[in-house]
């Protein structure tokens, strides 16, 4: 049987709103962001609209709006995943939401700690917490008009090592840029050019792990693209629209999981779904 539990009462979207994210203040503000992180979202947004010229990587309307509609609406995932994931695998990952947005807030941490609300993440970090004692913060505003090396930094060595991310994307073109972002960002993430099909043997084996997709396919066909990476010990992490209780039904003839639908934090209509346990159902 599958468990099928709305978290709307429990979690309300109310106590999730972030409000609309302009820009790099808002979303540091937003998500506990730390510094190194939002700089690097901030060349990532620039290199995004510098290819966005030549390749239709998201759809032009939504470009004013790149750290609410794409920045924050990939980043709410990340106080999602299970304690102690060790890999995350993003499927249909386009121009990187969620998944390279993932990988840099994991990469340069700061966001809350997972399955935490977001919205305690609104409040200011302790004096010198993050920062150091007595130093100046520089806000994101200021970020967004300095200069950038090229490439950045890499994240180097840390003691507790991020999930290893790996974004799948059968778009030739929009892996380029998902290479070069990478590149100028310092970022180490396996990037795949391959249909999800046929990424099987391909991905890591971390466990426990993290699967994501935002508006890849209906659910029923969706999770048959994600049942072959994910072994027991992995969580779903799908993001739907208004139509998520009636996809989960029509996938409820095939398959059996538990879910939690979360409202999301950046569309009033949207989901989360939370899946876990996720087996086809035997054949009559």
């Amino acid at each position: 049987m599958s468990s099928n539990r709305d978290c709307g009462a429990a979690l309300r979207a109310s106590d999730r709103d972030i409000g609309f994210v302009s820009g790099p203040d808002d979303f540091a503000a937003a998500f506990q962001a730390s510094r190194e992180a939002v700089e690097r979202l901030v060349l990532y947004e620039r290199l995004l609209r510098q290819w966005q010229k030549a390749v239709n990587l998201v759809a032009p309307g939504t470009l004013d709006a790149v750290w609410h509609r794409h920045f924050a609406d990939s980043a709410q995932l990340v106080p999602l995943a299970p304690p102690g994931t060790r890999a995350w695998i993003d499927l249909g990952s386009g121009a990187g939401f969620p998944g390279l947005v993932v990988a840099i807030l994991l990469a340069w941490p700061g966001t809350p700690s997972p399955r935490a609300s977001p919205t305690s993440s609104r409040a200011p970090p302790a004096r010198g917490e993050g920062r150091g004692e007595g130093q100046r913060h520089t806000p994101a505003s200021e970020i967004a008009s300095a200069p950038h090396p090229s490439p950045l930094p890499a994240s180097g060595e840390r003691e507790s090592p991020s999930p290893r991310v790996t974004l799948i994307e059968s778009d030739t073109r929009k892996c380029a840029f998902l290479h070069e972002v990478a590149r100028q960002v310092g970022l180490g993430v396996d990037i795949l050019s391959a249909r999800a099909e046929s990424a099987r043997t391909l991905v890591n084996e971390g466990l426990p792990r993290v699967v994501s997709a935002r508006a890849l396919a209906p659910l029923d066909r969706l999770l048959g693209l994600v049942e072959p990476l994910s072994p027991p010990g992995t969580t779903l992490l799908l993001m739907k629209g208004k139509e998520a209780r009636k996809e989960l039904q029509m996938a409820e003839t095939a398959w059996t999981f538990d879910v939690e639908l979360i409202p999301s934090v950046t569309e009033k209509h949207g989901r989360v779904a939370v899946i876990t346990n996720l087996e086809r159902k035997a054949k009559d």
